[in-house]
């Protein structure tokens, strides 16, 4: 006769936990292209990152990482996805919260930025992370001018296109990105010297 052990009684302290994590790709503009802030330890680069403390909220914990592991601070980062592949950590079972931050290159001057282009192999799933962290700023900014304000509140048409091209990875048409972006803007009074030819009109945001 077959017996059959009645666990329903357990608590839920009696069976594994994950540990949980959160993981920031941290995204600028440098030098016409977009890039990515990177943690190097030893022979190996990651997202900056670390595990939550115990009733630590998951936003702390990512100010907490970006200030001690990347010397970022005063960002406000948002969530993306939680990533919790069985085998996504080497360390044993560790869900990671993924959160993304796009800044101006000036508010994380101290962290290492590598073109998103040029980035492979990182630790864990963090290229996974990545890919999904700059298919949503892509997203964002096919969508609108500039949401994560990497600019400044006036600029030219040629700044935001240059800012456009960057993100996007590749030459935008100037023509069309103009129609597009010019329902969205407000023309000012001003002018900024350019290199070549005359002055260029500058632009602000419309109001929401």
């Amino acid at each position: 006769m077959t017996t059959y052990r009645d666990t329903s009684h357990k608590l839920l302290t009696d069976y594994p936990r994950p540990s949980v994590a959160v993981d920031t790709a941290v995204l600028t503009v440098g030098d016409g292209v977009l890039c990515v802030a990177l943690v190097q330890k030893e022979k190996s680069r990651r997202l900056p990152g670390t595990f939550v403390h115990e009733r630590e909220t998951l936003a702390d914990a990512v100010l907490r990482s970006l200030h001690d592991k990347a010397h970022i601070m005063g960002l406000r980062p948002r969530q993306l996805q939680v990533f919790d592949a069985p085998n996504r950590d080497t360390r044993g079972w560790v869900i990671s919260v993924a959160h993304l931050v796009a800044a101006p290159q000036a508010s994380i001057s101290q962290a290492e930025l590598t073109p998103v282009s040029e980035v492979r192999d990182l630790d864990y799933d963090h290229d996974l992370i990545l890919k999904l962290a700059v298919s949503t700023l892509r997203a964002s900014y096919r969508a609108s001018a500039d949401p994560e304000h990497l600019l400044g509140p006036e600029f030219t048409l040629l700044e935001l296109l240059r800012l456009h091209s960057a993100i996007a990875g590749e030459p935008l048409g100037k023509d069309t990105f103009r129609r597009h972006m010019l329902g969205q803007l407000v023309e000012t009074d001003a002018y900024r010297p350019g290199l070549v030819g005359k002055p260029a009109k500058v632009f602000r945001h419309a109001a929401a």
